[in-house]
């Protein structure tokens, strides 16, 4: 088990086969799967354009809104019709629904996790006070606002814009903000 540190700016970014944005992946597993075999899936979209979000059979997504105005997200074979316009606010689907997305304003950048669902399934939970006792064998730390401290397994001091993940071994921590805006998101990842 190893401990992966990294900060949104410095990871690569790939443009999308439609043009309608870029994705920095964050965290891909097991190592070395590609986009359509992967368990567990993290990564920063910017959504730049309207456009339909890609198929995925068989997997669960969790977007969420970083920054920026938001898109509408709507399925013309299913029930969603959804406003992704408050930060920090996690909205779950499936991964094989039709969705086409809609900027409402300007570009935007989200986190987006996508687990198989034959494998695992992910909880995402935002955390903006003091957290005394989260774990997990698999998952991913990511400082969104203000600085914290994690006590515990192995120390770590996060800044905005900064974050952690990990798999194959527990690791715990006593999550510390250090300024009163300060927000993190934390996933878990729960294998079957």
């Amino acid at each position: 088990m190893t401990l992966h540190r990294f900060a949104i700016k410095e990871l690569p970014a790939a443009p999308w086969k439609n043009g309608g944005g870029m994705t920095r992946e964050i965290v891909c597993q097991p190592p070395g799967a590609s986009v359509n075999h992967f368990d567990w899936r993290v990564s920063i979209a910017l959504i730049a354009s309207d456009g339909p979000f890609s198929s995925f059979v068989g997997v669960d997504r969790i977007i969420t809104l970083l920054s920026g105005p938001g898109v509408r997200l709507q399925s013309s074979q299913g029930p969603i019709d959804h406003r992704l316009s408050e930060p920090l606010v996690p909205f779950e689907f499936a991964g094989e629904t039709p969705i086409d997305a809609r900027l409402l304003g300007g570009q935007s950048h989200d986190l987006n996790v996508m687990t198989r669902r034959s494998a695992c399934r992910a909880s995402l939970q935002v955390v903006r006070n003091a957290h005394p006792d989260w774990a997990c064998r698999a998952g991913m730390l990511l400082a969104v606002r203000g600085c914290w401290q994690l006590q515990g397994t192995n120390p770590q001091t996060l800044e905005p814009e900064q974050g952690l993940w990990w798999s194959g071994a527990s690791m715990a921590w006593q999550l510390q903000p250090q300024n009163t805006e300060a927000a993190m998101l934390a996933l878990k990842i729960h294998f079957h």
